[in-house]
């Protein structure tokens, strides 16, 4: 069920679910009044055996198991779903096939299990075999074939059935809005003969989740005014509509009525009104639910850890994520994950670090939803070592796994470790999705390898179920002008079978900078400009062109245009995350109060770039001014300025981290080369392309960035 999670929870309520529910095996075996010959004695040894089985003792109940002369059917049927439990399927199939006598209840739990440890074949195998099937056995096969995206055999078997139940009918329904096809299930919604809360409820949540969240709304006063009472499940994916078309007068009418219908002190419930009131923008409300609730747990804390982060306080996020452990509430994965998102944003690495260690110590750090979360943070605040390490670590891996390593790779200039998990990532028959491609182009573009960037483009083109969009394009347009190969770039865009953006013509502009190539980035930017004309990249891109020319005029004349249009350059900022605490650097700054202390460090460093034959190119101060003063305003731009703050606030020898909102200038590239050199230290700077490693004078971007 791998599209919407947030369904799962209504087919558990339902009679067609895959889920082994010894409780129920045992209550319909046990107490059964048709076998009025139960004595004491056989009831005490079931009730030991279930008591095994539901604390996950299988060895224990299986030698309570055969010190039974005789074991009956019930005793059987509890042993498969025990086994099933633990994914011992094997074991489970033998005791099946052993039974002297098989009823459609053990039948139909020996499919359940089946399909739940992930033996669809075999399921289906029990379900031709079976002497007589009822209308769970078929809603069990239906159920089994949503599981394993098998949609058509689910319709097949649907429409086989020689009579439906509700659950049947719901089961097919959640089938389709399972994977999107929310038209099939709305006709057969409307098709069905009886419906009960959870045929509405899967429905609206459909619906939603599709985008049809007015539909969905409208749906659900339909199911009111047709006399059907919500459940707290169908409240919640209401609520969760609301959120999504941020509807607050609509959720607040529900909170409402939920309050009158006494669920509010449900944790559910509780905790989708303060996701609602979050991305609603009222995180003050969310609080207010959070504080009224006497029962707050995991749940209720995740949620609201997750709120301040939909608010984007993410300072405030972490805070509550603290209090969440020093009042003793364990977290869970959503939480971990959530945490983690906000130190991402942060580039919180030290706090990241800290609630990795607490995942650990609970045996959560590698649980793949955690790991992912971890290999994002790592990779975002510059640590691509340590996400790899992660990601090699992990026992069970998904698709975002292997597409979140792969961006990180891709990000850090890692092309050929980005390739070579790519392979892994063929080997092990995952299939890749549009990420993917996006990734493996962006690491050629980041390493200029052409002939890579034209194999995986023609491999994406010919990929079935993968849909060329307009990411997949711009990555080639970059990879051919980062190449030098403007004119076929420019061509490229005029073919594609799809409207360029502005964000394409501005990809061939920032090669034509590169390349000081004035004629194609001219049309490029009047391009690029027709489609956003309040943007002011073209007229920067464009005018630092003419200024690396010498073509003072021309770039003169492109900033009195942008300042006729009142188009405003957006201010190059570079900042220094230390102790949770964020320093900030405009180029020039004087407002920080070590800003001495990091002049003289700058004016030191300058001493030092000039002892190794640095010369600063006058070309990236872009203004026709003296090369003297050009020199003065290269020594202190915001990445310099930020850079000097963290070498005198930091032990040597240690990592330096700086991230900068625009692209570094060739300039600073240079001298942050030589500054990695002078004091021995790796700097790593993430500017609005990539992440630079600076060691020793080198860079990993290999100067193609």
């Amino acid at each position: 069920m791998a599209r919407f999670p947030t369904l799962s929870i209504l087919i558990k309520t339902s009679s067609s679910s895959s889920y082994i529910n010894l409780s129920t095996i045992f209550a319909k075996r046990l107490f059964n009044p048709t076998r009025g010959n139960a004595t004491m004695g056989t009831k005490s040894r079931n009730s030991t055996i279930f008591y095994h089985l539901k604390n996950k003792r299988l060895d224990e109940a299986r030698r309570c198991f055969n010190e039974i002369r005789t074991p009956d059917v019930s005793l059987y049927t509890m042993m498969i779903a025990g086994y099933c439990q633990i994914d011992r399927i094997d074991e489970a199939l033998q005791m099946f096939y052993k039974m002297p006598v098989r009823d459609v209840v053990s039948w139909n739990s020996m499919m359940k299990g089946c399909i739940y440890c992930g033996y669809l074949e075999i399921a289906r195998k029990l379900f031709d075999e079976m002497p007589h099937r009822t209308v769970v056995s078929w809603t069990t096969m239906i159920s089994g074939f949503s599981k394993f995206g098998q949609i058509e055999m689910a319709k097949e078997f649907f429409s086989k059935m020689p009579s439906k139940d509700t659950a049947a009918w719901n089961s097919m329904i959640f089938c389709y809005c399972s994977y999107g096809r929310v038209e099939d299930a709305y006709n057969l919604f409307r098709n069905m003969p009886s419906r009960n809360v959870i045929s509405w409820t899967t429905m609206i949540s459909g619906l939603d989740q599709t985008g049809q969240t007015a539909k969905a709304l409208a749906l659900f006063q339909e199911m009111r005014s047709s006399g059907i009472e919500p459940t707290s499940s169908t409240f919640a994916i209401v609520l969760t509509a609301c959120a999504n078309i941020l509807a607050l007068d609509r959720g607040i009418q529900l909170h409402t009525h939920i309050l009158k219908l006494g669920y509010e002190l449900d944790p559910f419930i509780s905790s989708t009104l303060i996701t609602f009131y979050a991305r609603c923008k009222q995180i003050n409300d969310s609080v207010k639910v959070f504080q009224e609730n006497s029962n707050t747990n995991v749940v209720m804390w995740t949620a609201l850890v997750s709120g301040y982060g939909l608010s984007f306080d993410h300072e405030q996020a972490l805070a509550v994520f603290r209090d969440m452990i020093n009042v003793g509430v364990v977290p869970n994965q959503c939480t971990f994950t959530c945490a983690l998102n906000s130190c991402s944003v942060l580039e919180a690495l030290d706090k990241g670090k800290v609630i990795h260690s607490k995942a650990m110590k609970i045996g959560l750090g590698l649980d793949v939803f955690v790991a992912n979360s971890l290999i994002a943070m790592y990779s975002k605040c510059g640590n691509i070592d340590d996400g790899v390490i992660i990601f090699n670590k992990m026992r069970e891996r998904n698709l975002v796994s292997w597409n979140s390593v792969i961006v990180g790779c891709a990000q850090h200039g890692r092309a050929e470790m980005a390739f070579q998990i790519f392979n892994q990532m063929e080997q092990a028959n995952i299939q890749p999705d549009e990420i993917t491609f996006v990734s493996l182009l962006t690491a050629c573009s980041h390493s200029t390898l052409l002939e890579k960037g034209r194999f995986f483009f023609e491999l994406l083109k010919n990929h079935p179920g993968i849909q060329l969009k307009l990411e997949h394009y711009a990555c080639m347009v970059d990879i051919l002008g980062r190449s030098g190969k403007l004119e076929e770039s420019e061509e490229f865009i005029k073919k594609m079978p799809i409207e360029p953006n502005s964000l394409i013509w501005l990809t061939l502009l920032g090669a034509c900078k590169v390349h000081l190539n004035a004629e194609i980035a001219t049309r490029a930017a009047e391009f690029a400009l027709k489609l956003d004309p309040n943007c002011s990249a073209p007229y920067i891109l464009l005018s630092n062109l003419y200024s690396s020319l010498n073509k003072w005029k021309d770039a003169s004349r492109i900033r009195r245009v942008m300042k006729e249009k009142g188009i405003i350059k957006q201010p190059g900022r570079s900042w220094v995350t230390l102790r949770g605490s964020r320093h900030e650097f405009l180029s020039g700054d004087i407002s920080h109060p070590l800003i001495k202390k990091i002049h003289q460090k700058l004016e030191w460093l300058n001493g030092k770039l000039k002892e190794l034959g640095y010369v600063p190119d006058p070309s990236y101060a872009l203004h026709d001014v003296e090369d003297e003063q050009k020199e003065v305003m290269l020594s202190y731009h915001s990445e310099r300025l930020a850079i000097g703050f963290g070498l005198i606030s930091t032990v040597e020898g240690s990592t330096l981290r700086v991230m900068k909102n625009l692209r570094v200038c060739g300039d600073c590239h240079s001298v942050i080369k030589l500054i990695s050199k002078i004091v021995s230290r790796e700097i790593i700077v993430r500017d609005s392309c990539r992440f630079h490693h600076f060691r020793d004078g080198n860079c990993s971007c290999g100067d193609h960035w």
